[in-house]
């Protein structure tokens, strides 16, 4: 866990960048390794300062206090200690994508990163279109026999931190009622979902008690009032805890915590920051360490075909903040004990609602 707050306090590291192509851009920013790595159509090793890599953000921004603004720390660090020339194109709307990878690649970036899951169709149709360039994505997994094998595609057990703040929530909870929100419907939040559901189900199993989880999409990433109305609306229901996993929107969740002097549960990364009285905990997820790490690879000129690399609990690439000021040295320990469950795979958190339903017998 120590490791895992070091990357974090790493990442919150800026610099200033400029950003490739002429796309709306800005400088603001934020180990360990999956087997494999990628690039068979620029194979050779590149000294890293020499290495021109292009981020292209979601509709979320690269600020959205989430998996974009954690990636683009990533970035930032590999400049820092390498040398490599990082930069970021944000788009603003999904019709962005295509024009803004065109950007990245017109700007003669070496690799191109798109962040979040709905930009797999434009990355793959971008990498079939410039064979010479490395493309990576972070939360997209790919049929490793029939990917292009300039892409990279980058998923993490999202399952197994949101099980471990589920076991959190049921364990602190006073009113046996807590909620999720989620972003937009898709199997990457479905790994957030099921597994928080499943971590509170352990909990209340192992406290001889019943936990109720209300869970509410907002069909968006961006939309931040919408998710503090809904989670509003959870904590007036008798919610007293709400984790998110919804990018911007929780900013809203964790807005309405606020209000409503109740707790909620971050995401991606440490969300303390935004109220520290409020934030209980967080499923962090380390972006940052993942495209950091891909990206060396690459560089390095490693020889093989196309693959998805996968991210968890054992490669230190997920877990949950040291910080037990608002849950308790007790109910952080239990926590940790759970981890290593998970770790050495004893209990196999749930990714989908089929998984779920055979985890709860």
């Amino acid at each position: 866990m120590k490791k895992i707050v070091a990357f974090l306090l790493a990442g919150t590291m800026a610099f200033a960048m400029t950003a490739c192509g002429s796309g709306e851009s800005s400088s603001e920013g934020a180990s360990q390794t999956s087997s494999g790595s990628v690039g068979e159509s620029k194979p050779e090793s590149r000294p890293a300062n020499g290495f021109r890599i292009c981020m292209v953000t979601d509709a979320g921004g690269v600020n959205d206090q989430s998996f974009n603004q954690s990636a683009w720390e990533g970035l930032q660090k590999l400049e820092q200690e390498q040398g490599a020339k990082v930069s970021y194109i944000e788009s603003k709307q999904e019709a962005d994508y295509a024009t803004n990878l065109d950007k990245a690649a017109d700007d003669n970036a070496d690799l191109i990163w798109g962040v979040g899951f709905a930009m797999a169709d434009a990355v793959t149709v971008a990498a079939i279109a410039n064979p010479d360039i490395h493309y990576a994505i972070v939360d997209n997994a790919y049929d490793e026999a029939t990917m292009p094998e300039n892409i990279t595609g980058v998923m993490f057990r999202a399952q197994e931190p949101s099980f471990i703040v589920g076991y959190i929530a049921a364990k602190t909870t006073k009113t046996n009622r807590v909620g999720f929100v989620g972003g937009v419907t898709s199997d990457i939040v479905d790994q957030f979902q099921y597994g928080y559901q499943a971590g509170v189900a352990y909990a209340a199993m192992e406290l001889n008690k019943t936990v109720t989880v209300d869970v509410q999409y907002a069909e968006s990433f961006t939309d931040a009032s919408k998710g503090k109305a809904i989670a509003s609306k959870m904590f007036s229901d008798g919610c007293d805890i709400v984790f998110h996993a919804a990018g911007g929107v929780g900013v809203g969740v964790i807005e309405a915590a606020k209000d409503a002097n109740k707790l909620a549960i971050g995401v991606d990364r440490d969300q303390a920051y935004l109220a520290p009285k409020n934030v209980l905990t967080s499923a962090v997820k380390l972006v940052n360490v993942a495209v950091e790490s891909v990206s060396k690879e690459i560089i390095s000129g490693e020889k093989t075909s196309g693959k998805t690399y996968t991210y968890g609990l054992t490669e230190g690439a997920v877990g949950i903040p040291e910080d037990y000021t608002l849950m308790g040295e007790k109910t952080y320990q239990d926590a940790l004990k759970v981890e290593e469950l998970i770790k050495s795979g004893d209990v196999i958190p749930p990714a989908n609602a089929e998984e779920y339903t055979q985890f709860i017998g």
